[in-house]
């Protein structure tokens, strides 16, 4: 299948014509306004003067947790990891629709505004066995020429805590749960060296990624991270781990900043970020600082809605927006960088061999052989586009166009 996508900007530079063969870029030529498809097969797309920027990637959402396109309801649940999953436990079989079709309208609306490439968690645990699995599952097969999906099994209840959960774990692996998922080895579980020979264990049997949901604050998350780099250099783990969330591994000093930085370069760990708010913001790692480091860093949605919190819509530019706006970035470069995690950095996480951000500046993606996984967006500017975050968009998935003015088709 060959397109060709007139009259865009890529990165918001010079107006280029761009060449799609067989899922790729083949090609990228200043615009010619008398261009035209070189034969019939070709499909054109017109640009129309739009930024072109590479497709979003989300590393970090719980597509079975959504209450996205339901009633707003109000907030109950209570401070607390334990706390919020019981509160998600209570309520999550009684919506208004079912599970299934929650899941698929959530992972439709994300291809609408521009995700093509996704993680998700599927949590697992003895309430909900494999149910909410099975529906990302489904969901992942519904959409599986709209968008790529990676099924993380998640134990959000911990592993440990209640009988049973680590065989459920493993039946996921087996029924094609493709990363493996840990969550707050110490103050969830309280036993991190048990809790992390499970997670490390499984992923060594089933050859999956590992993600790490941590939660835990100051020198008790450092303490896990230093357990997690300890298991990924003994068990030549590089590149096949992500730490989520990490709110504060960035607040104790900064002799320990740098030395988490500079370990996870070497082992290429990569970070998920969610752009949390509050005093999640102050003490995490340095962006800056884990660009220049080489770090695979991407950003995600997380809960959207649901019965953790209201917050989340499925679009990514709303969150590429937040996470410039939590860490107080003012310069383009800067702007666009959140741009360049949202989308090209999340892939790498996705794809260890992808291409690598190799700082706040660089802007990949767009070049001939690069997967044609793209967005056109309306925008001056890459940074005014983050700013305004417009509608008139067009996905583009494998080379073909998946979804219109935030429809899917």
């Amino acid at each position: 299948m060959n397109t060709l996508i007139r009259a865009v900007r890529p990165w918001g530079q010079a107006l280029s014509d761009l060449f799609i063969t067989d899922g790729k870029i083949s090609g990228v030529e200043p615009h010619d306004p008398a261009r035209t498809a070189p034969d019939s097969s070709t499909t054109v797309v017109e640009g129309r003067g739009r930024l072109l920027v590479p497709s979003f990637s989300d590393v970090h959402v719980h597509l079975d947790s959504t209450r996205i396109g339901l009633p707003f309801r109000e907030h109950t649940g209570g401070p607390g990891v334990w706390t919020m999953m019981m509160n998600d436990r209570k309520n999550w079989r009684n919506a208004e629709v079912p599970l299934q079709e929650r899941v698929n309208n959530t992972l439709g609306r994300m291809i609408a505004r521009g995700t093509t490439r996704v993680r998700s968690y599927a949590q697992i645990d003895v309430d909900c066995r494999l149910e909410r699995f099975d529906a990302v599952v489904a969901a992942k097969e519904h959409f599986k020429d709209q968008a790529d999906v990676d099924i993380i099994a998640f134990p959000q209840a911990g592993l440990l805590l209640e009988e049973g959960t680590v065989p459920l774990m493993e039946d996921a692996l087996k029924a094609g749960a493709n990363v493996m998922g840990g969550i707050d080895p110490c103050s969830l579980d309280r036993d991190p060296a048990k809790h992390l020979d499970i997670v490390f264990g499984l992923s060594e049997k089933y050859q999956v990624p590992i993600d790490i949901h941590l939660h835990e604050l100051g020198e008790l998350g450092v303490f896990s991270t230093d357990l997690v780099l300890e298991r990924t250099r003994a068990l030549g783990m590089q590149g096949k781990v992500t730490m989520s969330h990490a709110y504060q591994l960035g607040s104790v000093n900064e002799a320990t900043t740098r030395r988490l930085i500079d370990a996870f370069a070497e082992l290429d760990i990569s970070m998920a970020s969610v752009a949390p708010g509050s005093a999640g913001v102050a003490g995490q790692l340095p962006i800056p600082l884990l660009a220049e480091a080489g770090v695979r860093m991407g950003l995600g949605e997380d809960g959207q809605r649901d019965y953790w919190s209201p917050y989340g819509n499925t679009d990514m530019l709303d969150r590429t927006w937040q996470l410039a706006f939590t860490h107080g970035f003012r310069r383009d470069e800067l702007i666009e960088h959140c741009l360049a995690i949202a989308t090209v950095g999340g892939a790498s996480i996705l794809d260890a061999s992808a291409t690598r951000l190799k700082g706040t500046a660089h802007r990949p993606g767009l070049e001939a052989g690069d997967p044609a996984e793209l967005l056109l967006l309306d925008g001056e500017t890459v940074a005014s586009a983050v700013m305004d975050r417009g509608k008139d968009r067009t996905v583009i998935h494998r080379g073909k166009v998946v979804a219109e003015q935030l429809e899917l088709i």
